[in-house]
């Protein structure tokens, strides 16, 4: 069994640091950014589809790839999002 005095002195809580799941956004989600190229991906293994997907610029010159939800879109090659 642990003292007291061990949890307190010799082992203090370090606090977790998290990590942005979408850095190049840099904690604002409405980011404008331009498309760069409109493609479809396949996901991994057990899964079977095909997804329609965007290459974005943002304005601070980072790429990110974004998922197109719904069905059917009208982006293309230079259109501001």
């Amino acid at each position: 069994m642990v003292t007291i005095r061990q949890l307190v002195m010799r082992h203090p809580r370090r606090l977790k640091i998290k990590k942005s799941k979408v850095p190049a956004l840099q904690k604002c989600p409405f980011k404008i950014g331009t498309v760069r190229k409109v493609f479809i991906e396949k996901p991994k293994k057990p899964n079977s589809a095909r997804r329609k997907v965007v290459r974005v610029e943002l304005r601070n010159k980072r790429f990110v790839t974004c998922h197109i939800p719904g069905i059917g879109h009208k982006l293309a090659k230079f259109s501001n999002i």
